[in-house]
Formats: structure tokens, sequence, C-alpha cells
């Protein structure tokens, strides 16, 4: 069975060969995919909450920037072993969320001190949006058709050149249009990601839910719970983005 997602960490056909191991020890499940999600969720919110406390101690982000990049490279690094080496889920998952929750906070308690109230509104619209998808998803609202994939993919994949692209120009002293900018056409593009990052959440959704009936091995529960959790993190910050480039106006 051959699976497209357009989230990195759920590229297609991962379950290939992975049925016969699940059928050989205890399989994925639903609910154990939900708990590890929610028990990863809970652990970013703690050490996003723990840089948050210190940096609102001094409003001076030099105080909590060793933390932050900590978390950033750290995550980001954890991240690739966890996709390259998905058997290593279960013992590098909680690794990666706690990473990814030093750099959340650090970038959470930035944009607060700068537009107050932000990060609030920041986390209902992200799990509103995930709510909502979630329940359009079951219902079959949205259903995942390889056409589907193919268009969230290749948006995806169009979007994270652009970002790479503007990464490295930057270097020569380069900066890229839209990403930042805070005029219409900026906000434009940050709705476009927005909803890209989104439609990236459905496919996960039918991600866990293939593996689940593929029969994948238990580690699998934590590899999904851990790319949803990537999708999530990537929607916050996007909409983290809009948020501040609506205020700037």
């Amino acid at each position: 069975m051959e699976l497209k997602s357009g989230n990195p960490t759920l590229k297609p056909g991962i379950f290939e060969g992975l049925a016969k191991t699940g059928l050989e020890g205890d399989r994925m499940s639903l609910q154990g995919t939900v708990n590890k999600v929610g028990l990863m969720l809970l652990t970013v919110l703690l050490s996003a909450a723990f840089i948050w406390y210190r940096f609102s101690g001094t409003m001076d982000f030099v105080s909590v920037a060793p933390l932050f990049y900590i978390g950033l490279f750290g995550g980001f690094g954890v991240s690739l072993i966890i996709i390259f080496k998905k058997d290593l889920a279960p013992n590098l998952a909680l690794v990666y969320a706690v990473l990814e929750g030093l750099a959340l906070g650090g970038v959470s308690a930035f944009m607060e001190s700068l537009y107050p109230r932000i990060v609030a509104q920041a986390v209902v619209l992200t799990f509103g949006t995930f709510t909502a998808l979630l329940a359009l998803y079951q219902f079959r609202v949205i259903k995942v058709t390889a056409r589907f994939r193919l268009m969230v993919f290749s948006a995806t994949g169009g979007i994270a050149i652009y970002y790479l692209l503007s990464f490295v120009l930057s270097f020569f002293g380069i900066r890229m249009p839209l990403i930042h900018d805070s005029g219409m056409y900026g906000i434009l593009f940050s709705l476009l990601v927005v909803a890209v990052a989104a439609m990236n959440l459905v496919l996960d959704f039918d991600f866990i839910e293939q593996g689940v009936l593929a029969g994948a091995p238990k580690y699998m529960e934590w590899y999904g719970a851990f790319g949803l959790m990537v999708t999530l993190v990537w929607l916050y910050i996007e909409i983290l983005r809009l948020l501040s480039k609506t205020r700037r106006r």
C-alpha cells in the first residue's frame, strides 16, 4: 500500500514492508496514536511554558536565546533522525517535543511582547482548525483522493523550496518578498501557506488511519503522532506569522 502526504515525515510508501512486521507483534492502533499525540502535545506545552516563564521574568530575548536555539536546532536534528529511523520514534518523539517546546516558547514569548494577546489568538485558531478538519475528515466531508494528495504535496513542496531559497539568499542580504511583507500580497501569501498547512493535517489523519488498517507495527503510533505534531507546529507558526502581519498594518 502506497500512501502520500505533503508532510515530509509521512512520505509515500512508508508502510511498505511494515504490515508483515505488525502481524508478528503488536499493531498500531488509533487509540494508542491518539494517546501519544496527547502526551506529545502536553510535553510541548510544558516545555514552552518553561521558557515563557523565563522570558517573562526579564522581557529580554537574549536571556532565553540559548534555550531557544537548542530547541530550534536540536528539534530539527532529532526530527531528521526520526524520519530516517522510524523505529526510534518511541525513544525520541518526546525528546523532539521537549526541544520543539523550547523553540515555540521562545518565539511565542517574543511575539507576545510585541503584540499582546497574539499567542492566545494563534492557539485558538490552530486548535479550532485542527478540530474542524478532524470532524470534516471523520464525516468524510473532505475525502483524501490521489488528486488531493498530489495538490497538497505539490503546494507543500513549492512552499518549502521558496522558504529554503529565502533562507539561503538572506546570507547575501537579499530579502525575498511575501514571507515577511505585511502588505496585501504578503497577507495573501500567508493565508495560502496556512491553508496548505491545514490541508496537511487531513493527510496526516488519513496516514494514521491507513496505518492502523495496514496493521503497521506498534512503534508507528509514535511516528504517526510525531508527524502530526510536526504539522501542528508548522500550522501554529504560520498562523502566528499571519496575525503578526495584520498587526503591523
